[in-house]
C-alpha cells in the first residue's frame, strides 16, 4: 500500500461534471493499493494519517493532527501509486490491486475499511472516491 498525503485548504474531486467528494482544511491522501494488501495495512495507514503531527499549534510548531484542528479526510484511489518502472519505459500495473479489493478495503461501507480505521480516531469528516473511475481533483493548500 502506497499513499500520498497532502495537507490541504481544501480539495475536491469530479467525476463526469459531479463532485464526488470534497473537503476542507485536512488531508488529500491519494491512495494506491497493491494485490498483496489486506486490512491490517489499511488500519495502520489510517492509524497514522489520522495521528499525523503536520499542523501548527499556537507556537507555529507542527505538533497538531487532524482531530485537533477538526481537519477532514479526502481519499482517493490512485492506482499509479503501485506502478513498477524497474524495467523498460512503460510502468506495469501487475501489483496494483483489482479495483474490486481496492474498493473493498477503503471504501464507505466496508465496516474494516479505512474510513471506520480513520474515524476511530475521531476525524470528524471523510469523503472517498472509489476505484476505475476517471476524475479530476483541485486542491488548495
Amino acid at each position: 500500500m502506497k499513499a500520498v498525503i497532502q495537507r490541504v485548504l481544501n480539495a475536491k474531486v469530479t467525476v463526469d461534471s459531479n463532485v464526488t467528494g470534497e473537503i476542507g482544511k485536512g488531508f488529500l491522501v491519494l491512495l494506491g493499493v497493491m494485490e498483496e494488501d489486506t486490512e491490517k495495512e489499511m488500519k495502520l495507514l489510517a492509524k497514522k494519517v489520522a495521528q499525523l503531527r503536520i499542523f501548527e499549534d499556537e507556537n507555529e510548531k507542527m505538533n497538531l493532527a487532524l482531530g485537533d484542528v477538526g481537519g477532514s479526510v479526502l481519499v482517493v484511489s490512485q492506482f499509479t501509486l503501485c506502478a513498477d518502472v524497474s524495467h523498460g519505459r512503460r510502468p506495469s500495473f501487475i501489483n496494483s490491486a483489482r479495483p474490486e479489493k481496492a474498493n473493498k478495503l477503503y471504501a464507505s461501507g466496508d465496516l474494516n475499511g479505512a474510513i471506520e480505521a480513520i474515524e476511530k480516531y475521531k476525524v470528524p469528516y471523510i469523503e472517498t472516491t472509489k476505484a476505475q473511475y476517471q476524475y479530476e481533483a483541485g486542491d488548495l493548500n
